[in-house]
């Protein structure tokens, strides 16, 4: 369907462009999904007094090697996602002649822009200096001398990471508009929010598969874990949701541009693709949660194990491969479904952002009380003839 969406304003992505884009954001979300991640969730867990030293090591080990293949991934996504760059910029140039060394040179060194406070390339030559800097930091886990420092190093590398993302939304040029300051910055927090919540959801299923190295006791790490990641998943749901609202309502100007135009197409396969996430989130946050931590006041163990390592990773993979099928449809969104429908450009006043600012009020109030359903719901007792986790 995304293949055949044609009007007289889209233009199917070429293949390059699909697969540079889509491997680029499977790199940040390798790279920062993965990082905050361990930092904000795992890396708290395994420091807990109650946690099993041959436990934490398996996790750090796991968790050292995927940051590691992490930069790997980054690295090599970063270097043709610059490629395609070159390519686009080129009007036609064919994706295997934008990879000559001269070419991406002349394409950083390109001077600025009339009126832009500098050159579109040197902030790629910036974005591309910290991509390399975090890949290499992320890769040098591989060493073990290096991996013993894991924590530090994943501390210091958060920053890095999130910047990749970041340098590359600095406008070259300064925004005339209030709207063109937002743009950028709801456009990156959709992106750093996505990616979080997608890099996370894939470190931790890799993190389960070392389910068989840990103690029968790591029920109880593993629910901290999945505890602490639900609230940042949360945090990510909000910030998607909001950001997500601001872009469709700059490029969408109709319910029915959604089916009429390549744009809206592209962005209601997405749209469907979310709403399966925030479904199966929804099953985690309202059934297995309370039932972990039902099974962790009981001291129920084999339980808390089976839940947390078993039946939770099964869902969450699920998750990751609807979020990865989301990266393959981002190249399909492109230009806007205003303009293919040949209306006028979105302009923002004050009953915008007053919706706006209630729509936030709103979510986090709607957050707010997931939170606390599931904690009832965790509070019940278990009920009558309730089946156990096996």
């Amino acid at each position: 369907m995304l293949l055949a969406a044609k009007t007289a304003e889209y233009a199917t992505p070429e293949i390059w462009r699909v697969l540079t884009k889509t491997g680029y954001f499977v790199g940040l979300s390798g790279a920062i999904g993965s990082v905050v991640t361990y930092v904000a969730a795992v890396r708290p867990a395994l420091r807990a007094a109650s946690t099993a030293p041959a436990d934490a090591g398996a996790l750090r080990r796991r968790s050292a090697g995927y940051l590691g293949w992490a930069g790997v991934v980054l690295l090599v996504a970063g270097y043709f996602q610059l490629v395609a760059r070159v390519a686009r910029a080129g009007k036609g140039m064919p994706f295997g002649d934008a990879m000559a060394p001269g070419r991406i040179a002349d394409f950083l060194n390109a001077p600025a822009a009339k009126g832009a406070w500098i050159a579109q390339g040197t902030i790629y030559v910036l974005q591309n200096v910290v991509l390399v800097a975090t890949a290499v930091a992320l890769i040098a886990l591989f060493v073990p001398a290096v991996r013993r420092h894991l924590d530090r190093l994943a501390l210091a590398a958060l920053p890095a990471a999130l910047a990749v993302t970041l340098i590359a939304g600095i406008p070259a040029t300064v925004p005339a508009e209030l709207d063109r300051w937002l743009d950028p910055v709801f456009s990156q927090l959709h992106i750093v929010s996505g990616v979080v919540w997608l890099g996370g959801l894939a470190l931790l299923v890799a993190l389960a598969g070392v389910r068989g190295r840990l103690g029968e006791g790591a029920g109880l790490l593993w629910a901290d874990i999945w505890r602490r990641f639900s609230l940042v998943a949360m945090v990510c749901v909000g910030v998607v949701t909001i950001s997500g609202l601001w872009i469709t309502w700059k490029h969408v100007g109709a319910v029915s541009q959604l089916w009429t135009t390549g744009y809206g197409i592209a962005l209601l396969v997405k749209i469907f693709l979310v709403l399966g996430l925030v479904t199966a989130g929804a099953f985690n946050q309202f059934w297995l949660m309370p039932r972990i931590e039902r099974a962790r006041r009981a001291d129920d163990s084999t339980s808390l194990f089976h839940l947390t390592l078993r039946h939770f990773p099964k869902v969450v993979w699920g998750e990751v491969v609807l979020g990865v099928a989301v990266l393959v449809v981002l190249p399909f969104i492109a230009g806007s479904a205003r303009s293919e429908a040949g209306g006028a450009k979105a302009v923002s006043d004050g009953s915008i952002f007053a919706a706006g600012a209630a729509l936030v009020v709103a979510l986090g109030v709607s957050l707010y009380a997931t939170a606390k359903v599931s904690d009832a719901l965790a509070r019940r007792p278990a009920a009558v003839g309730e089946p156990a986790a096996t």
